[in-house]
């Protein structure tokens, strides 16, 4: 269920807003003055705040201001103010909307709405799923770029983390030093096959259960290696 805070002096308001939108399936908790508005939409996880302008202790403008300091939720304000330089002044400071009083709770409840729907549109757009490939215990997170085997996260270089990637998304295929080289160096071996026997021997000491007999990357002599699955 989502949550609502109602920042809201007059008590005969806030109760009306808070009844509409519970009648709505949201859950909402008031708050009367600036301070402790402010300090529990902090404090607390809330999906939306409902904001008036005019409040004891410290004004809507400020509230609005350093909530969005910490938090990117959005914030309805709502005032009797119908100046035009006052909405200007609180979208500036990150207001999602301005609300003129009166108006009615139906209205209030759709632009409530909209707004969450429109924020969790963009918080889905921006939440990208870690591109992540698991082999028999062994889990290599390419976006954030770690491995983990049996749960314990294990520390790689820039080309072992490459080369254990490249050998992981192509599997039970034979690949010489050379072919190799050239794809993780991309650069023709020119005899320096080496590196990839020393990258692999480091790469089967922090995967491997038993260096002697790897049950992951698997030596084909004569030929290269392969990752077996």
């Amino acid at each position: 269920m989502s949550k609502i805070l109602i920042i809201e002096d007059e008590e005969a308001i806030a109760d009306l807003e808070k009844d509409y939108l519970e009648l709505s399936d949201f859950e909402v908790e008031i708050e009367h003055t600036g301070n402790m508005g402010l300090q529990r939409a902090l404090e607390k996880d809330f999906d939306l705040v409902i904001l008036d302008l005019m409040l004891p202790e410290m004004d809507g403008f400020e509230v609005c201001r350093k909530i969005r300091e910490e938090k990117n939720i959005p914030i309805l304000m709502v005032s009797a103010k119908k100046d035009d330089i006052d909405k200007i002044r609180g979208l500036g400071l990150g207001a999602d909307d301005y609300m003129t009083k009166p108006f009615s709770p139906s209205e209030l409840v759709a632009r409530v709405k909209a707004h969450m729907a429109r924020y969790d549109r963009l918080v889905g757009s921006n939440q990208k799923v870690n591109d992540v490939v698991e082999i028999r215990g062994i889990r290599i997170d390419k976006t954030a770029r770690r491995v983990y085997v049996d749960g314990e996260e294990k520390a790689f270089t820039t080309k072992e983390f490459d080369l254990l990637t490249f050998l992981a998304e192509n599997p039970n295929h034979v690949f010489t030093k050379e072919e190799l080289f050239r794809e993780i160096w991309d650069m023709d071996s020119i005899g320096d096959i080496a590196t990839v026997t020393v990258h692999i021997k480091k790469i089967r000491e922090k995967i491997e259960y038993d260096t002697a007999k790897p049950q992951y990357i698997e030596t084909i002599w004569g030929v290269g290696y392969r990752f077996k699955v």
